[in-house]
């Protein structure tokens, strides 16, 4: 699962990303320009000590990384989009695009993908947008969850109480 964040602006919401691909065995790929050093103690204080864990690559421009991964197969989200995320079948050649938080992913880039991998996370209406890292994390789990959490640790077994 390839995680693609084009041309973030807040290394905050990457920090949390960095520490979810390290959660998930996802890889996180970053498109520039970045608005942030991945040297920032923003990004480090919220990627916690995750960042060893995770595959992060950066790349010139998004045509880059399409070059070096010609096979997969591409899901963009997308406000304007009228098919849930949950209507997906996802697979384990996929790579997720999120765009910008301040503008989300720009038009040029959103119509190089099939309309029909177009994402929308649902909202309450008059909601503009969900924070970054959350709808990457819903996106993640949702395919993760598909692929039956392939390479997950066992389940924990949860004790209940008697009382």
């Amino acid at each position: 699962m390839h995680i693609v964040l084009y041309r973030p602006e807040i290394p905050y919401n990457t920090g949390n990303i960095i520490r979810l691909c390290a959660n998930v065995g996802a890889e996180l790929h970053l498109i520039h320009p970045l608005g942030f050093e991945l040297t920032e103690a923003k990004l480090r204080r919220a990627a916690l000590d995750y960042s060893d864990l995770a595959v992060v690559t950066e790349h010139e421009n998004l045509e880059n990384y399409k070059k070096i991964y010609p096979d997969r197969i591409y899901y963009a989200t997308s406000s304007r989009s009228r098919k849930y995320y949950s209507e997906i079948e996802f697979g384990n050649k996929d790579t997720y695009i999120f765009g910008p938080e301040s503008s989300g992913i720009p038009p040029a880039v959103l119509d190089t993908i099939p309309k029909e991998r177009h994402l929308l996370i649902p909202m309450k209406p008059g909601n503009r947008s969900l924070n970054i890292a959350n709808a990457v994390s819903i996106i993640v789990y949702e395919a993760w969850r598909q692929n039956n959490f392939e390479h997950a640790g066992p389940p924990r077994t949860i004790f209940k109480s008697e009382n």
